[in-house]
């Protein structure tokens, strides 16, 4: 049976030699650590995410530091309960990926964010964004839900799938303490 276009990028990507991953790797090193590119690396994920090659869509490539998620141990006296070394930061890598690119471009919304490589030093990421005041994205049927004022910083307000997965949302059930929302469990769901 005939397979379609994206399947094969599919496959392309997850067969790239090595040599290619490793130049592209040093030249994401070198430039800047948020950066819009042209056109999505993976085209084929981009578009099963919603990215369109219209007007009013942008993608950026975002470096992440990788690591150092514990603070220094505590040396002054208090309760080894209160000194909380570990898991300062409990949100997934591509929802911190979307919430740098969101406040770099603030008149664009982040539609959705994929990863696109990492090495031992950095995670990188390309997330699509939209600008939601542009007459195309508010006549397309399928986007104009994001110029609604619901859909204003989804990403730092975690409405995003990296930030639904990561705060895990991605399955329903009422016996998880992360539902309705980690206050209402005071804090125990992660």
């Amino acid at each position: 049976m005939a397979e379609g276009l994206y399947h094969y990028l599919n496959e392309a990507w997850k067969n790239l030699p090595a040599e290619t991953i490793k130049d592209r790797l040093i030249q994401w090193r070198r430039s800047k650590s948020i950066e819009e590119v042209e056109k999505p690396l993976r085209l084929d994920r981009a578009r099963a995410l919603g990215y369109k090659a219209k007007k009013g869509f942008f993608v950026v490539r975002v470096r992440l530091k990788r690591g150092g998620r514990k603070r220094r141990k505590i040396r002054h006296g208090r309760k080894s309960r209160r000194q909380h070394i570990r898991k300062i930061l409990t949100m997934n890598y591509q929802w911190v990926a979307e919430i740098r690119a969101a406040r770099k471009y603030r008149n664009l919304e982040v539609l959705n964010s994929y990863p696109i490589g990492k090495d031992g030093k950095y995670y990188f990421f390309e997330v699509i964004m939209v600008d939601p005041n542009m007459s195309e994205i508010k006549k397309d049927k399928d986007l104009s839900w994001i110029a609604n004022g619901k859909n204003f910083k989804r990403a730092e307000r975690g409405l995003t799938s990296a930030a639904k997965k990561s705060r895990g949302l991605s399955t329903k059930s009422h016996n998880m303490k992360v539902r309705p929302s980690l206050r209402s469990w005071n804090r125990r769901g992660k």
